[in-house]
């Protein structure tokens, strides 16, 4: 599927064209390049979330995620015990997932672990922005790249959980690392 025109009259990229709530994030954050600590630890942990749900799941409940991972801040996050599992996993405004609970309070022990800073060690997985053309269809965009695989078992080396190859090249799109805004989208380069 090629990019459709919204009634805006700007082309978009097919999943970002409606409902309103991915029209905005299409236009306004995705694709964009995301630095700091913490919010890439944000972007990390959504996307391990939306494993397996529609993104708009996520997209809609990611302020209740932020209030109830503390702002996704690494070193309050790392300090989570048995009680604010139960409590998370209790919070009917988030994703109520053991796993994947646990998974960010281990990820943010790993980045508290980290010899380099976070930011530095996923953008030194961003390939060159030619490493390949733009997509003209949907179709085009890969589901994982070498460069999503090599992100995800160095994640897996330093203790991260819940991180491979689809969620590393999820991540990379949406923070910017990637650009798969297809070729007849407004947000193209």
């Amino acid at each position: 599927m090629r990019a459709v025109l919204g009634a805006d009259g700007r082309g978009r990229c097919p999943w970002g064209a409606e409902p309103a709530d991915y029209r905005a994030y299409h236009d306004e954050e995705w694709g964009h390049p995301v630095h700091g600590c913490r919010a890439l630890f944000e972007r990390l942990c959504l996307e391990s979330f939306q494993a397996g749900l529609s993104w708009l799941t996520i997209l809609r409940k990611r302020p209740a995620f932020r209030q109830a991972f503390a702002g996704f801040e690494p070193e309050r996050v790392a300090r989570f015990g048995p009680r604010q599992r139960e409590r998370l996993l209790a919070d009917r405004s988030i994703v109520r997932n053991g796993t994947k609970i646990d998974a960010v309070v281990t990820n943010a022990r790993a980045v508290l672990e980290l010899d380099t800073p976070l930011d530095e060690l996923l953008w030194s997985f961003a390939p060159r922005r030619d490493a390949r053309p733009r997509p003209a269809t949907a179709d085009e965009v890969p589901a994982s790249t070498p460069e999503s695989a090599a992100m995800a078992a160095e994640l897996r080396r330093r203790g991260f959980r819940f991180v491979g190859p689809v969620t590393c090249y999820a991540l990379m799109q949406a923070t910017g690392m990637v650009d798969d805004h297809l070729s007849g989208c407004w947000r193209a380069g």
